[in-house]
């Protein structure tokens, strides 16, 4: 009588005694590693009850193997550093936060705060009080007010504005934001009528004009921000839709979409509008988001006039939008930071990431170059310039200046070079083309560069298990 197969099979506390697994279990939960071991275990047991070959497969070596390859492409949060030169990479996270505002929000996490507690009076506030000032002094406006992202602050103002009647915006501002989400289905969403005017590339005055009627609730700008129309083009200024306005007595929105707070045309980075500008010109609401250009944490932001900030902020959905006690204490801290411009410029990591002068990056990747040069497993890593981009529909037309680190390994392609650069502890994004792996330290913290060369290392040699280095905590 032959041998029952499934005898062949480990038992899951044997396969945890062993040091592969022992050293998963100092970087996982022991109920996750167990969890892996067990699936890896019940597909061993579907093949041999369908009959089929796993010679090879039983050794708890092998069966070890995969349940640390299980372990690996788990879904899960994990640290990343950003070598691709995008700075408001959305699949990365957009704006990495100051460190002040980091800072904020795991102080708020890990105690209590007087989130809606007014300490004076003992009695209950507004959890909005924490960041309506520095949101009015950052754009002028009577009064703010912040949810959970753009597209919220969309649908609400819509709602709280415009609900069961028809706002008025031009076709050529009908645009689609990432993940799919539409212009015309976030206003359907909000109950608001979407009315078109104009056409794609040509909207005048007097198409409002003839629209304008008794159902009619607002006038609305939306900044094409992640793309232009070229050629022969028309307009109707935000301005000019502000005297619209009044004549008819309707509220303009002025949806600025990337929340641009400082002039960066001094630094080769024209087309997006300061927050502060829609509110100049006399829009009654202007909506931005968070974690774009103002370099802050995921938000949409809502500045006008107070009357409408009210109506907002008493919508029933707004409890649905609202924002969490992190994001509001890392909000106010990014906030706080504009009130000197220049130390925003110098501090904000978007900012400073987007200013970084190109002879000073230059300089930089030389240096980081030579040590990636000087690795085992490295046949070539020559500096070049290059152009990075803004990232997360800002300013797309932009290209900004960069140095590059063209790196390419010994005996391995460059996507298999990427492929472990990813798979490892932090994994690191970076470009491929034209044979060769492409950095950008644009985007990394020199706090990462020993982490990264590391990384570059371990990739090189071949070796995909997971770094041990542990980060600088140093200002971001």
């Amino acid at each position: 009588m032959s041998e029952n197969p499934f005898r062949q099979l480990p038992s899951v506390a044997k396969l945890l005694e062993l040091p592969a697994l022992a050293a998963a279990r100092a970087r996982h939960p022991h109920a996750v590693v167990a969890d892996a071991a067990r699936a890896e275990l019940e597909a061993l047991r579907a093949a041999l009850a369908a009959g089929e070959s796993v010679a090879g497969l039983t050794d708890p070596a092998a069966v070890v193997a995969r349940i640390v390859a299980r372990l690996a492409a788990a879904p899960r949060l994990r640290p990343v550093i950003n070598a691709t030169g995008v700075v408001l990479h959305t699949n990365l996270g957009r704006a990495p936060l100051h460190e002040d505002a980091a800072r904020a929000a795991y102080e708020a996490a890990r105690g209590y705060l007087n989130l809606e507690l007014d300490l004076g009076t003992g009695k209950r506030g507004s959890r909005q009080a924490n960041v309506r000032a520095g949101l009015c002094a950052l754009t002028g406006a009577e009064a703010a007010t912040a949810v959970n992202n753009c597209a919220a602050a969309t649908v609400i103002v819509l709602r709280a504005v415009a609900a069961g009647k028809e706002v008025i915006v031009s076709r050529g501002q009908l645009i689609e934001i990432g993940g799919g989400f539409r212009i015309p289905d976030i206003m359907g969403v909000s109950g608001a009528t979407l009315r078109e005017v104009g056409t794609t590339n040509i909207t005048r005055p007097g198409d409002y004009e003839q629209a304008i009627g008794p159902n009619t609730a607002a006038l609305m700008r939306v900044h094409t921000s992640n793309y232009r129309v070229r050629g022969f083009t028309k307009s109707v200024d935000l301005p000019h839709l502000v005297e619209l306005g009044k004549k008819h007595n309707l509220p303009v929105i002025d949806d600025a979409g990337s929340g641009q707070a400082v002039d960066l045309a001094p630094f080769g980075l024209p087309g997006e509008p300061l927050v502060s500008a829609g509110i100049a010109a006399g829009a009654d609401l202007v909506l931005f988001s968070g974690d774009k250009l103002l370099g802050g944490p995921q938000a949409g932001i809502i500045a006008g006039k107070a009357a409408l900030v009210r109506r907002v902020e008493q919508d029933p959905l707004m409890r649905a939008f609202r924002l969490d006690k992190m994001t509001l204490a890392a909000l106010a801290a990014t906030l706080r930071l504009y009130r000197d411009p220049a130390q925003a410029l110098r501090e904000i990591p978007t900012l400073r990431m987007l200013t970084t002068p190109l002879a000073e990056l230059r300089q930089r990747a030389e240096g980081f170059a030579a040590r990636v040069r000087a690795s085992p497993g490295i046949a070539s890593a020559v500096v070049r310039q290059d152009v990075a981009y803004v990232g997360g529909g800002s300013l797309p037309e932009v290209a900004v200046p960069t140095a590059l680190i063209a790196v390419i390994p010994e005996g391995v392609s460059e996507t298999v070079f990427a492929a472990r650069l990813r798979a490892g502890a932090p994994a690191v994004v970076g470009r491929v083309r034209d044979g060769k792996w492409l950095l950008d330290l644009r985007t990394v913290f020199e706090r990462q560069e020993e982490e990264l060369l590391s990384a570059v290392r371990v990739a090189a040699a071949g070796r995909e298990e997971e770094r041990t280095t542990e980060p600088q905590r140093t200002q971001s």
